[in-house]
């Protein structure tokens, strides 16, 4: 009796037996996978590198941008580890453009030191009126903050904050108190005048001139209306388009508040472009989350709320922290008004 193949008891030699190299096959539904993975992957970051804010969904995609940089350029290093050489190629090179453009935000730019008016400027959503007022109060003592703009402010905020002590600290103000969502708000330490800086639009969004000892600035609580409401993105589109630009002969401009956008979308990008700096990304915080202030798995935490500065204008520092009661982040922005 022999069996295949056979060894020699005596010998220790191998008889009669035909060897042939087995190599696995590969899985199709790996490769489909991947290959469906390269092709969501390449779409969204054309729609980020062209400077597509589309529909409401594309809008929504674009904000996570970050995290879409860093799965896509993983995902490419496992398809080239596979051998998929060109959706892994294809998706490599793409992560890497993508994360060019966004890594740098965690990095301090170079800047000169600030010779001028020092300000510390905070900006909170206050989650139609139900924040914390005490808290807030609370920091703005506790900070030394000079201005606070404010968005979601209602009649009833308005009451909170005034029995808590905001009237001793930040006495002059411009708020524009509505139920609900809409309302907006200005307090300061330095006096302020009431200015129509942007268009009438969904919400309110509160202007003004701000009497500093040097160089006056003007400041807006901005608000555009978010761009995943089912009517559409149209509105805050058009909203942010309505902010106002640098102005190169008269005030300096800070734009502060819950813009509903991040870095990568291009309204914001085009308000940059104009001659403004935000203020996290230049102290290489730009890519600190800021909604929903609870960062768990789901909404994934993004980067809504800035102070965008006149280029003209040096930042200090930025901190950005939780608020109770409210879904957003409160920031915290130090920056220097130079005197001329």
């Amino acid at each position: 009796m022999s069996t295949t193949p056979e060894t020699d008891a005596r010998s220790g030699t191998l008889h009669g037996v035909a060897t042939t190299e087995v190599k696995p096959a590969r899985s199709g539904i790996a490769t489909f996978l991947l290959v469906l993975s390269a092709i969501a992957f390449v779409a969204a970051a054309l729609v980020r590198l062209l400077g597509i804010d589309g529909s409401r969904y594309m809008i929504a995609a674009t904000s996570l941008t970050p995290y879409i940089a860093v799965v896509g350029l993983l995902v490419g290093l496992l398809a080239l580890f596979r051998k998929r050489w060109v959706v892994g190629l294809t998706m490599t090179l793409v992560g890497i453009v993508l994360v060019a453009n966004v890594a740098p935000r965690a990095f301090p730019d170079a800047r000169a030191n600030g010779v001028g008016q020092q300000v510390r400027l905070m900006t909170a959503n206050l989650l139609t009126g139900i924040a914390d007022a005490p808290f807030i109060v609370q920091e703005v003592r506790k900070r030394g903050i000079d201005i606070l703009a404010m968005q979601e402010l209602t009649p009833e905020m308005v009451r909170d904050l005034e029995r808590a002590g905001l009237n001793q600290v930040l006495p002059n103000r411009v708020f524009l108190a509505e139920p609900g969502g809409s309302g907006s708000g200005l307090a300061s330490k330095f006096p302020l005048t009431r200015r129509n800086l942007t268009p009438p639009g969904t919400l309110q969004q509160a202007g003004a001139l701000v009497d500093l000892p040097g160089k006056d600035i003007e400041v807006v609580s901005v608000h555009p209306l978010p761009p995943v409401v089912t009517a559409g993105p149209e509105a805050w589109q058009r909203e942010l388009a309505g902010l106002p630009s640098p102005d190169s002969t008269g005030a300096i401009r800070v734009l502060a508040g819950d813009f509903n956008a991040t870095l990568d979308h291009v309204g914001l990008t085009r308000l940059l472009n104009k001659g403004y700096v935000d203020a996290a990304d230049q102290v290489g915080k730009g890519l600190i989350h800021t909604w929903p202030s609870d960062s768990g798995f789901w909404p994934p935490p993004v980067t809504i709320d800035h102070v965008l500065v006149d280029s003209k204008v040096l930042v200090d520092t930025v901190d950005v922290f939780d608020v109770p009661g409210s879904d957003h982040r409160a920031v915290v922005t130090q920056f220097v008004v130079p005197r001329l």
